[in-house]
């Protein structure tokens, strides 16, 4: 049986020595194509003839090898649709942008006027004051506002929190990225700790209304679950509850929220690690209007829009397969006004000085089946 095995992939072996030679013969013909359309003046996408050779090879193929040899061309389509777009179109603009922000920026500065939402004490307070070392924080009270104050440039950066290891993507967040122009120039995983806080004296079984941003009551779930006839309400920030409960007066209300606030705001912790899981972080990112890459980046974001039929998404991954590129992040949102149309946002483990990498990004800036791509940023995620 060993022997049957080996004279086997030995057959294998001798086949694909063959077809690395008609593969590269196929990609010097396509080389040639995309001459000629240059000179021409033609398109690169003819799907006609796609549909053509399609038609050809699966009759060939038989019934039995159909879905493979589709799949197989198909990916052959791609690839030589990929090297005549390079050859006619040369590289996309987004690499001289790449080139020129690489060349522009320094060190990230220690120093800078920063944009979160809620107030002293909240989270994003907290990872805006780990990313800038010495931040000037300007408050706003949600999401698109610090989206508009950095698109405005009334503040060169702005923190907003993406995704929760355990309460998951922050959607709102997702959405407001398909309005707005930026660029992620850093990230951030911080430890959420929550605890239950109250005016000084309140007891546990005093409360009657616990308070919280949603995210933070979705963490604390299995907590706020055995606290039976206790109102769960929602709040735009956890240290605005806090703050706002500090001057309220009332005895019969609690806030989830970070340690800080119980300081800041003269509250008591009448309970700790109210959160389902220990292991509780959330990814925070920094914006900026212009395109900054610093030279430790280490990852990559992009966002793009994709046709609604089969295939369209799995062609995209598979390019990013084909290079060795691991995908952290993979998030969808519905297009507004557009019946199932979705935009895609990709994180990658990447950097911008790959020629790999460079190459697939400038790919995707000119495929035309990519409906909309924007290069969200290369940054450093710590």
């Amino acid at each position: 049986m060993k022997n049957d095995l080996e004279n086997a992939r030995r057959k294998i072996d001798a086949i694909d020595e063959e077809l690395v030679k008609l593969f590269l013969e196929r990609l010097s013909v396509s080389k040639d194509v995309a001459l000629v359309k240059k000179n021409a003046g033609g398109a690169v996408a003819d799907p006609v003839r796609e549909r053509e050779i399609l038609t050809r090879v699966t009759k060939a193929a038989g019934a039995e090898n159909e879905n493979a040899a589709r799949m197989f061309f198909t990916t052959l389509f791609s690839i030589s649709k990929a090297r005549q777009r390079s050859i006619i179109k040369g590289d996309s603009p987004l690499v001289s942008e790449i080139n020129n922000a690489v060349a522009g920026t320094g060190v990230f500065p220690t120093r800078a006027f920063v944009a979160c939402c809620g107030t002293e004490g909240s989270y994003a307070q907290q990872a805006a004051s780990l990313i800038v070392k010495i931040p000037t924080i300007v408050y706003f009270t949600g999401f698109e506002k610090v989206f508009e104050a950095v698109e405005q440039g009334l503040c060169p950066y702005g923190v907003l929190p993406v995704e929760n290891s355990a309460a998951g993507s922050v959607s709102a967040v997702y959405d407001l990225m398909q309005k707005h122009r930026f660029h992620i120039v850093r990230a951030l995983k911080l430890k959420v700790d929550h605890v239950l806080l109250a005016p000084p004296g309140v007891k546990m079984e005093e409360v009657r209304e616990i308070t919280s941003h949603p995210h933070a009551l979705a963490q604390c779930s299995a907590f706020l679950k055995a606290r039976q006839g206790v109102a769960v309400l929602p709040a735009g920030n956890t240290a605005v509850a806090a703050k706002e409960l500090a001057s309220s007066g009332r005895r019969d209300a609690a806030v989830i929220a970070s340690r800080a606030c119980a300081d800041l705001y003269g509250l008591d912790v009448i309970a700790e690690h109210i959160q389902d899981a220990a292991y509780n972080y959330t990814r925070f990112i920094c914006i900026s209007k212009d395109l900054e890459i610093y030279p430790d980046a280490n990852r990559i974001s992009v966002m793009l829009s994709l046709p609604h039929r089969p295939g369209s998404l799995s062609a995209i991954i598979s390019k990013f397969a084909a290079i060795d590129v691991n995908l952290t992040k993979l998030e969808s949102r519905p297009v507004p006004g557009m019946d199932f149309e979705f935009s895609f946002v990709f994180d990658f483990e990447a950097s911008v000085a790959d020629p790999a990498v460079r190459s697939l990004l400038s790919e995707l800036a000119q495929d035309p089946e990519i409906e909309r791509f924007e290069f969200l940023g290369a940054y450093n995620e710590k």
